[in-house]
């Protein structure tokens, strides 16, 4: 058995697509039509209660799911790929970068955009909770951005799967919502667009570049 991830194009789960082709082990995708509403019907519901992509069914059998929770098991369990610093201090700081990507910019970002009737029930203010996602797109990565400690990726020991995680929330910012990024992240953005592995991925989900 090989693992499976359980994804849909362009989502928050082209990150862990990326890790996946990184690796460069056998691996099977599953497509969950979010658009058409498939994780909510009881095919997928049986897989994943949550709902949501990513998830990654195991070779064992079992079903890990949340971006840093795959993020990092993928990576220790192929240490080989250098995908996380092995020291804690590198291990945390990826894990902290992580869940700002993955917790933060991406519900409060843009999920305001893209699903702004979950955080509004009148239709009347869907414009102004799409402008408030917008906003704080623009906030967080300013914050990001200001941050920045100087070298060509998320940490300084190196690529890693945070890395992973910016990628996702800069693709949609730049190439989705028409978001001008920070300079450091426009660069960050076209190393990622420039790896392979990025570039298989991309070509696998049919998004453009």
């Amino acid at each position: 058995m090989t693992n499976t991830l359980f994804y849909s194009p362009g989502a928050c789960s082209l990150g862990i697509h990326i890790i996946l082709e990184e690796i460069g082990k056998p691996y099977e995708l599953s497509l969950v039509n979010l658009k058409g509403g498939a994780q909510h019907q009881p095919e997928y519901m049986a897989v994943n209660p949550k709902s949501k992509v990513p998830a990654l069914k195991r070779e064992d059998g079992t079903l890990l799911t949340e971006y840093p929770a795959i993020a990092t098991w993928l990576a220790k369990s192929n240490p080989e790929a250098g995908l996380l610093p092995t020291d804690l201090e590198g291990e945390t700081r990826a894990a902290e970068a992580m869940a700002y990507f993955t917790g933060t910019i991406h519900p409060y970002g843009f999920t305001r955009q893209y699903r702004p009737g979950n955080f509004t029930p009148n239709e009347a203010d869907i414009p102004k909770v799409v402008e408030t996602g917008k906003a704080a797109a623009d906030k967080y990565f300013t914050l990001v951005d200001g941050q920045w400690l100087g070298g060509d990726w998320v940490l300084p020991s190196g690529y890693s799967v945070a890395d992973t995680a910016l990628f996702f929330v800069e693709y949609w910012g730049g190439k989705r919502s028409g978001l001008t990024l920070p300079s450091k992240l426009a660069a960050h953005m076209e190393r990622m667009m420039a790896r392979p592995a990025v570039r298989r991925m991309m070509e696998q989900e049919g998004l453009s570049a």
